[in-house]
């Protein structure tokens, strides 16, 4: 099994493989041409010519070198995306005015076509995965890496270098449009499987974009907005799952957004582009634009835009000369945004091995990838209520299937549907583009298995049957239930690019549909079908609830296998369920959808679906619930959600036991880490993965609300098995579990003091709970050391040889602790409790041994010794038996000392 944190980088040192190190010829270095079929020509190549093609010098060496037979003209290439992939082509038409000219290409350089991709690779003949807020439900590392090599290998397939996704946010409100194609409200879980699926992608030769860069969290007047964010909360919550991305998967591209962050749009912030992205996140690759969310040439430049994306605009010959010339810009700068993107392409294997010809879009998806789609269904599925009537059972049954999305386009039709959302639309998120209207592009779910034809195929391979009802009318539906044995009725919430929705309630009557239902056969199961929470006021009167999200192409089967029980359901939420949306964090207009520039009056959605103009206004959205976001504000203000984050049932049970943790610190650094285990075990009666999380809570000093997820795994288990899962929380990892960011310092900051840990299923069922310490290091040695030297300083002849054997055990045991590598703090504080015990349990030595008195009465029974100090009636008095001697010999001591005094005062005294 992965053990917890350290499968979360599985891929990313084996990225390049085949992309660089191949031995050059002596003369020409060969370049793979992938034909249509799949099989590989070489071309060779003239390094006389082409010197940066040749494939034993790093990526840096060949970027430098197509910038060394550059002119300044063919630099600016590679600063616009269409210039810098269409070696071919010098003219680009403008809408008015003459076209804008380029110098020609530098041979041997690729041409390069981008594709967005979230979900799949917009391209027909490409699988239609489910929406990545499915995948984050898996919590499934491995998934990700593997949807995101499928991505890749089809994206090259279809003829594409560059695939714009894995996409990030933070889930700061459910209604935000792009939450289906995010991956959930949590930093360690989103960045972690962000860059585990941008690894995946970079495993061919392609380039993997990690999007939209930064605080971008709605779709309402997302090009004319600013968010204003306090420094702590941009670093803690909205550049933190970019920076756990990057650490896990080392993508070559971010793409900066189209927002403005505290009042400079993201393209043109200094602040955002090189200190937190470059600087302090480390990120070397190049940064890219949002199509149209560039505003200006130099400060772009000068921020850190390396290329502008679609056609050349501010990065024009023509702009960036102007910029030359008035001196706001410098050659060396477009070096610098060359040689980034170069380094990208080189190094991800665009220049040595072109896209094919001729893609074949009937073989981009494989049998394997179709699949990987049904299995990231099955995962991502979460089981929300089950009251017993699932899974269901294999014998004859009559099955009332019901509602629009749980058909084919062609199935609805032909049952009189018209008007409601078929299983083609809910299929992905991009069935739902533009605000609800039509879908952009081709990803069409072409090869789509719909819940009706495979519940019917079941049903009838057990004896049974299924009748199916549009839903158009709840009426007609629900008497349709009443003569089923079983009622599976489905809702749906469209949500896509370009707006938000408009509440948090079903689609088309979904919610009176499903209440319909329900009310008519008590055996219902509900299927929604959203891109994020839903409040389902019917909640109560269904039998069983499946989120199935944006389920993908495969998404009949998939829900076959988890109504059936084939499949057990894992899925667990990636974002929290509120009751209503009254309950969530948005609750003022300064919020959402923000202010006008008057402070007054609330932002107005632009007439244009595409965005408006900043010359029409900058909607102010001031952050002010801060760092309180997702589950961290339920927790907080103590607010019960619907479904709290992690939340997932199974048919199967799990029990935690067996919660061991200790501190330890980096000798060399004193970084502190929370090092754990526990053991889970599989209590039912049949298999299944559970995914178990592990939460931190600060010390109040902190000022953080709520709780952290610091770690998660993915186990299965079969029935009666039991795993003990291991994990480690360090300070320095990429998401800062133990730290906070001080403004004021600007720089992560460690926390010390005490911390609550806890395990569990959810990030409220938490059966493991433990308190533990997190001092610094110089802390924690320091008082064993204060305590060691006090030990070395006592005399041993003073003691009874027992409890001085005793001590220089001890005294061993707390040295070896200070010697320990990492240093632990159950050890150091073993060691101190012992050591100080040990003192304290030191017997003197009697200076002269007692005698018996003759005098004594034979019956009586002497009193034991008492340690210094003691009183008579806590074992004995200081003034008993041979305890005198000492005082007698001061006495006397004193005596012929005042004799000796007085005599020598006599002799001074005479004459």
């Amino acid at each position: 099994m992965r053990v917890t944190r350290v499968g979360a980088a599985l891929a990313a040192a084996a990225l390049m493989v085949g992309l660089v190190g191949v031995q050059p010829l002596s003369e020409a270095d060969p370049v793979d041409q992938v034909a249509s079929d799949g099989s590989v020509a070489t071309t060779a190549v003239d390094l006389a010519q082409c010197p940066w093609m040749d494939t034993s010098l790093s990526a840096e060496e060949r970027a430098q070198l197509v910038l060394d037979a550059s002119t300044l003209g063919q630099k600016m290439r590679w600063l616009s995306e269409q210039s810098a992939n269409l070696p071919e082509q010098t003219q680009w038409p403008q809408s008015s005015g003459d076209p804008i000219v380029y110098e020609e290409a530098l041979p041997c350089t690729p041409t390069v076509y981008y594709t967005d991709g979230a979900e799949g690779v917009r391209h027909t003949g490409a699988t239609t995965f489910p929406a990545q807020i499915a995948l984050a439900a898996s919590w499934d590392d491995q998934l990700a890496y593997d949807k995101g090599a499928a991505q890749g290998a089809e994206a090259f397939d279809l003829g594409y270098s560059v695939l714009l996704g894995p996409g990030i946010a933070s889930g700061r409100h459910p209604l935000s449009g792009r939450t289906p194609e995010y991956l959930g409200e949590d930093s360690l879980l989103t960045g972690t499987l962000a860059g585990q699926q941008a690894a995946g992608i970079e495993s061919n030769p392609v380039v993997a974009n990690l999007k939209h860069y930064v605080a971008n969290e709605q779709e309402m007047n997302r090009q004319t907005s600013s968010s204003n964010i306090s420094q702590r909360a941009l670093h803690e919550v909205y550049a933190l799952p970019f920076e756990v991305a990057i650490d896990v998967g080392d993508p070559t591209s971010v793409m900066c957004s189209y927002n403005q962050i505290n009042g400079t749009f993201a393209c043109e912030n200094d602040e955002v582009l090189n200190t937190i992205l470059r600087e302090e996140i480390g990120f070397d690759g190049f940064v890219m634009s949002d199509f149209g969310s560039v505003h200006s040439t130099a400060q772009s430049l000068n921020a850190g835009l390396d290329l502008e994306l679609n056609v050349p605009k501010y990065y024009s010959p023509e702009n960036l000369n102007a910029a030359l010339e008035a001196g706001t810009i410098t050659e060396a700068q477009i070096d610098n945004a060359a040689k980034r993107v170069l380094v990208a392409y080189i190094g991800q294997g665009l220049f040595d091995t072109p896209t094919p010809t001729e893609p074949d879009a009937a073989a981009a998806s494989t049998d394997q990838h179709k699949t990987l789609a049904r299995t990231s269904a099955e995962e991502g599925t979460v089981l929300l209520k089950n009251s017993g009537v699932l899974p269901l059972a294999a014998s004859a049954q009559t099955i009332a299937v019901i509602g629009s999305s749980a058909a084919s386009a062609d199935e609805y039709a032909a049952a009189g549907g018209v008007g409601g959302a078929s299983a083609e639309l809910v299929c992905s998120q991009k069935g739902f583009s533009f605000g609800g209207g039509a879908a952009l592009g081709t990803m069409d779910c072409a090869d789509l298995v719909s819940p009706l034809t495979a519940i019917s195929a079941q049903a009838q391979a057990s004896g049974g049957q299924v009748v199916y009802a549009t839903g158009d009318d709840p009426v007609a539906a629900a008497e349709l239930a009443a003569s089923a044995d079983v009622a599976i009725v489905f809702g749906y919430l469209r949500m896509g690019e370009f707006a938000d929705a408009t509440s948090l309630s079903l689609d088309n009557g979904g919610d009176a549909l499903i209440a319909a239902v329900a009310a008519a056969n008590d055996a219902t199961v509900a299927v929604v079908e959203t891109g994020s929470a839903t409040d389902m006021p019917w909640l109560d009167e269904v039998a069983a609830v499946f989120e199935a999200w944006y389920p993908g192409e495969q998404q009949g089967p998939a829900l076959v296998n988890l109504l059936w029980g084939k499949t057990n359901p894992s899925g667990k939420l990636p974002m929290t369920f509120p009751t209503s949306l009254e309950d969530s964090a948005m609750t003022t207009t300064e919020q959402y959808p923000g202010l006008q520039e008057d402070g007054v009056q609330a932002c107005e959605a632009p007439s244009n679906p595409f965005g408006g103009s900043p010359e029409d206004g900058i909607c102010q959205v001031n952050y002010t619930e801060d760092l309180a976001v997702g589950y961290k504000y339920y927790d907080e203000y103590d607010v019960d959600p619907l479904f709290e984050f992690g939340f997932g049932l199974s048919y199967t049970s799990f029990d935690y036991t067996g919660l061991a943790w200790d501190v330890t610190y980096d000798t060399t650094t004193g970084v502190p880490a929370i090092t754990g285990s526990y053991t889970l075990t599989n209590t039912g009666a049949v298999a299944g993965d559970e995914v178990p999380q592990v939460y931190l809570t600060l010390p109040d000093s902190s000022a953080t609300p709520g709780k952290r997820l610091v770690a998660y795994d993915r186990v299965h288990l079969e029935p009666g098995q039991s795993v003990v899962v291991s994990f480690v929380v360090a300070a320095d990892d990429s998401d800062h579990p133990l730290s906070v960011w001080d403004s004021t310092a600007s720089a992560w900051t460690d926390v010390y003091g005490d911390y609550q840990l806890a395990v569990g299923s959810s990030s409220r069922a938490l059966p493991l709970t433990a308190d533990l310490p997190v001092s610094t290091l110089a802390d924690q040695v320091a008082a064993l050391r204060s305590l060691v030297d006090q030990a070395q300083q006592l005399d041993e002849a003073a003691h009874t040889a027992d409890s001085w054997a005793a001590l220089a055990q001890v005294l061993a045991v707390a040295q070896a602790a200070i010697d320990s590598t990492p240093l632990s703090l159950i050890q150091l504080t073993s060691a101190t409790d012992q050591l100080q015990a040990a003192i304290e349990g030191l017997e003197p030595v009697s200076a002269v041994a007692p005698t018996a008195d003759p005098t004594a009465d034979p019956t009586t029974v002497p009193t034991a010794a008492a340690p210094p100090g003691a009183s008579a009636a806590t074992g004995g008095s200081v003034a008993d038996g041979w305890d005198m001697v000492p005082w007698a010999i001061c006495l006397l001591a004193l005596g012929l000392m005042l004799v000796g005094l007085a005599r020598a005062r006599r002799r001074v005294d005479q004459p």
